[in-house]
């Protein structure tokens, strides 16, 4: 888990950014040294949560093993997943992420409503390390 990224429970899960009280640009990953936003003086930057749902923009098959720093256990075969980039019409970004668990590009359509879940990236006997994923609204996986 990436130390404030994101927060809460399966019922109010929410990806974490940061927001600057000039210009209100929504940054995430969030930015905590200063606003990105070129064309602004710069203002305080705060923790704002993202909208919880928003819609597949584009979206990709991952059909190889990614190289380190991404965790991956070696000695199991490799799994393809969804990538989903999900537009957050409020927040006027892009997020990436990965689709949950089960689904696939077959299941996904551009524009389809989707919302934001934990996940597990990787784990092993001592540690999980969580992440987030995305899942067309109304499914449960």
């Amino acid at each position: 888990m990436v130390a404030g990224w994101f927060a809460g429970d399966e019922d109010d899960f929410r990806l974490l950014g940061t927001s600057c009280s000039a210009c209100a640009s929504v940054f995430f990953p969030r930015e905590d040294a200063r606003c990105r936003n070129p064309g602004c003086s710069g203002g305080h930057l705060v923790e704002v949560p993202l909208s919880r749902r928003g819609r597949v923009w584009s979206y990709t098959d991952s059909r190889y093993r990614p190289p380190s720093p991404y965790v991956t256990n070696p000695e199991l075969p490799w799994e393809p997943y969804a990538l989903i980039a999900v537009e957050l019409e409020p927040e006027r970004m892009v997020v990436l992420g990965q689709a949950a668990p089960g689904l696939t590009v077959a299941d996904l359509a551009v524009g389809m409503e989707v919302e934001v879940v934990p996940g597990v990236l990787h784990e092993d006997e001592e540690t999980t390390w969580t992440t987030w994923n995305w899942r067309p609204t109304g499914v449960r996986t």
